[in-house]
């Protein structure tokens, strides 16, 4: 095999397993495992799940703070109708948001704000958080891959 196809095949081989391990990242909450991607900047957790029109089933969007302190979530640009579920820093439930509806009404849409102070936001499909009858103080664990603050 020529040296050009060689390094061509190899970097192909990286970017597949750079695709196949960024899916790998998962979290358990009320005895379910759900694959997550992980918003743990600014810019991540400003766009989360805006202009999707399908989460996968036993899929979510994990956001990550610097610190706990009370939070607010907006449906701004959201398709999806979502359960939002609030973490303490201890990843306690400590707030949930249920059913929360899609929202196309721009900077309109109502915030839904944590009950108490969180660190860790779980979105989920609507109804899975009734699904599991999830109550407050349940533990979210994480996967390899996610690393708490």
């Amino acid at each position: 095999m020529p040296p050009s196809l060689r390094l061509l095949a190899a970097c192909c081989g990286l970017l597949l397993a750079g695709c196949a391990s960024g899916n790998d990242r998962w979290v358990e909450v009320g005895g379910a495992r759900y694959a997550v991607e992980v918003a743990d900047d600014d810019a991540e957790r400003a766009r989360g799940l805006m202009f999707r029109d399908v989460l996968a089933a036993d899929h979510g969007m994990l956001f990550i703070h610097e610190r706990q302190q009370p939070q607010a979530y907006w449906m701004k640009n959201t398709r999806i109708p979502l359960d939002i579920l609030y973490f303490d820093r201890d990843r306690r439930l400590v707030s949930q948001q249920r059913d929360v509806p899609p929202c196309s009404a721009g900077d309109a849409c109502p915030p839904y704000p944590s009950a108490a102070p969180a660190q860790y936001v779980l979105e989920l499909n609507a109804g899975e958080a009734a699904k599991l009858e999830l109550r407050d103080g349940a533990e979210l664990r994480f996967g390899p891959g996610i690393e708490p603050r």
